[in-house]
């Protein structure tokens, strides 16, 4: 037998088997497909509203600081976890600052990869094969894909449109929170575009406490709420007591491709952690740290800055899709429209993915088929608002046109 044939069965483990390809791999790949064809086809080209990957600059103050940082040798260094001290210090100011709240940076705080990391990794270092996890549905995939990799058993709290994609609690039974270990939450929430309540998360902590359960809470958007207030677990008091929250300057500060982000959390949960990190991976460069510190002391108001531009992409995007017959429902949080299938897939006997990619190859508009984020995510798709909005409206009337030809 050929080893190419061989080695599949020999060095696939039965936990990256249960991953699946994944709906960003999935997408991916039928971009490249349609960008090798679409010149040749007479095309348009490809009008990629797929991820929350945004068009909006970073702050200058913190590419000044990564070019400042890049000129001195231990920018090319590896990075241990002692030289993350003044990041970490960094953290801590604006967590006082955003929230109120002392934390300390060497107990507390953890420099991450992208926040990510902290997601897919923080189910091995709490979990052992078997063990309950709760996680929202829809989910983000990589809340799923950690549990996969720790061998846990998820159990999914389905979030409901018609009651504002509110989490239930009272849904689950105390026997099944007893047998949770660890439960995964996000608000304001990725894909629905739902801002939340901070007594949703307050509830959540205190379950949390009273079955003793881990709770992660990950709040990438925390500062991207177009209405309301956005929740956090750091504003619930019993933070120290279940929890880890996940922040990253990938949004708010438009520094997805740096990939760089942190933890605040108990203590224990931080050091656990921690320890899987100091076997799977180092940090990223002090030129990174440099610039993130800079984005958190020079730029904190980016946020709000860029808030303006994403609810008038929101409004005027929701507009044209709603005159195109597409109903919207009006996100409460910044980056993403959750569109409910239009009525003419629906009567195609189109699902989520196969009307994304239909409308992929017809028009050149790329979103993300709602069933990558779950079972309560088919009949929608995503539509992450990261172009002009000439660029937006554009793609709406590709979208429309091929939508009446349905």
């Amino acid at each position: 037998m050929p080893i190419s044939e061989a080695l599949p069965a020999l060095h696939r483990s039965e936990r990256v088997a249960a991953l699946g390809s994944g709906v960003f791999a999935r997408n991916d790949q039928r971009k490249q497909a349609y960008r090798a064809g679409a010149v040749a086809a007479g095309l348009p080209s490809l009008l990629d509203l797929s991820l929350g990957s945004t068009d909006l600059q970073p702050p200058e103050a913190a590419i000044q600081a990564i070019r400042d940082q890049l000129g001195r040798p231990e920018s090319a260094a590896y990075c241990l976890h002692g030289a993350t001290l003044p990041f970490r210090e960094a953290v801590a100011a604006w967590a006082q600052r955003r929230f109120g709240v002392a934390v300390d940076p060497e107990r507390e705080v953890l420099l991450l990869v992208g926040s990510q990391e902290g997601t897919a990794h923080l189910p091995l270092a709490v979990l052992n094969p078997g063990d309950s996890a709760l996680l929202l549905d829809p989910y983000y995939p990589s809340h799923l894909g950690g549990l996969r990799l720790a061998s846990a058993e998820p159990q999914f709290l389905k979030l409901d449109p018609a009651l504002g994609f509110a989490p239930r609690f009272d849904q689950i039974t105390a026997c099944a929170w007893d047998a949770l270990k660890l439960m995964v939450l996000g608000f304001p929430h990725n894909p629905t575009a739902t801002t939340g309540q901070q007594a949703w998360v307050d509830e959540a902590a205190e379950r949390a406490v009273r079955h003793g359960v881990v709770f992660a809470h990950d709040n990438p958007y925390v500062d991207l709420a177009l209405e309301g207030q956005a929740p956090a677990l750091l504003c619930s008091p019993l933070w120290r007591q279940c929890g880890i929250e996940f922040f990253s300057f990938s949004k708010g500060w438009c520094l997805g491709g740096y990939r760089i982000a942190f933890a605040i959390g108990a203590e224990p949960l931080i050091t656990a952690l921690r320890q899987l990190k100091g076997v799977v991976d180092f940090n990223q460069s002090t030129a990174l740290q440099a610039g993130a510190i800079a984005a958190l002391e020079q730029a904190g108001d980016w946020p709000e800055r860029i808030k303006p531009i994403y609810r008038e992409r929101r409004d005027r995007m929701a507009a044209v899709l709603q005159q195109a017959g597409w109903p919207v429902r009006i996100p409460s949080m910044a980056l993403y429209l959750w569109l409910e299938l239009p009525e003419r897939a629906r009567v195609a006997g189109l699902d989520s993915e196969q009307f994304c990619a239909q409308l992929l190859e017809a028009t050149g508009v790329c979103l993300t088929p709602g069933n990558g984020f779950g079972a309560g995510g088919e009949g929608f798709a995503r539509l992450a608002l990261v172009h002009s909005f000439e660029q937006l409206e554009a793609g709406a009337q590709r979208m429309a046109a091929w939508l009446a030809q349905l």
